[in-house]
């Protein structure tokens, strides 16, 4: 179209055709192939950078584990029955790996511990080689699964340094302190001791533990003879066990049992 001055239209400023209209339009509606394929390469890179990400997530993981092993809790599994029935064999507990002080263990407690020399006559537990060997050796360096080496053993703990132990008084009961122990968690049958002892003063730093099994449990009333005279120290605790694991239907906490809340215990022990 053409003006009274001979301009065309399209030529006057601020009036856009409507060719020009329209390629505007298109421009902004109808993105073309090249800027999609653009955006589809840029979505590619973040699964790579999770791929890249991937080991140094499982490293850190590993890490965390061996850790928490070393320094917090770790798995046993229970190689005997010296425990029943508290503890059965092949049941998982963890241990506290924290509660390994003298403050921090108290009677009643069950610990595991290295032996003090002497206590275990057998032959050690086999490993299991080839891969499925190198697998585990794995799981427990790391700590996701137990331990199941023979140089550890579990057992509840009946004095700490201080107490005098004794078995047994009038109605065969053990005493800590003169105090009797009501001890509804040992063995169906078992009596609390089958041999007496003379009573024994526990050393600072020192324990006396006794299998909830008393008739099968080779705890600290056969070792009196030996240079630890039966006394578990302290500084081999590794720590407390607290729960068990497995098997699922019998998971449960390990708590201390009421009569060694006795305010008697104390009167005269450490």
């Amino acid at each position: 179209m053409t003006t009274e001055d001979g301009r065309h239209s399209a030529d006057l400023p601020g009036e856009p055709s409507v060719a020009a209209t329209g390629t505007q339009a298109t421009a902004h509606t109808a993105p073309s192939s090249h800027s999609a394929a653009v955006r589809t390469r840029r979505a590619k890179p973040k699964h790579k950078s999770f791929l890249r990400e991937l080991p140094g997530i499982v490293i850190t993981a590993l890490v965390i584990s061996v850790l928490i092993k070393t320094f917090l809790v770790q798995a046993f599994y229970i190689p005997s029955g010296s425990m029943e029935n508290t503890l059965l064999v092949n049941d998982r507990v963890l241990v506290n790996k924290l509660a390994d002080k003298p403050d921090e263990i108290h009677r009643g407690d069950i610990v595991v511990f290295r032996d003090p020399g002497g206590w275990l006559n057998g032959p050690q537990t086999a490993s299991r080689g080839g891969l499925l060997g190198l697998v585990r050796d794995g799981l427990v360096f790391v700590g996701l699964a137990p331990a199941a080496g023979e140089e550890d053993l579990i057992k509840r703990v009946i004095g700490v340094g201080g107490d005098t132990v004794a078995c047994c008084d009038d109605q065969g009961r053990m005493t800590v302190n003169g105090v009797p122990l009501d001890e509804p968690y040992l063995f169906p049958g078992d009596k609390p001791s089958e041999n007496d002892f003379k009573p024994v003063k526990v050393p600072a730093g020192e324990l006396w533990v006794m299998g909830d099994h008393r008739s099968v449990s080779e705890d600290s009333r056969f070792h009196t003879e030996q240079p630890g005279k039966g006394f578990v120290p302290v500084d081999d605790v590794i720590g407390r066990a607290f729960t068990i694991v497995w098997p699922l239907d019998r998971t449960r906490l390990l708590r201390q049992p009421a009569t060694f809340d006795q305010p008697g215990l104390d009167a005269s022990g450490g």
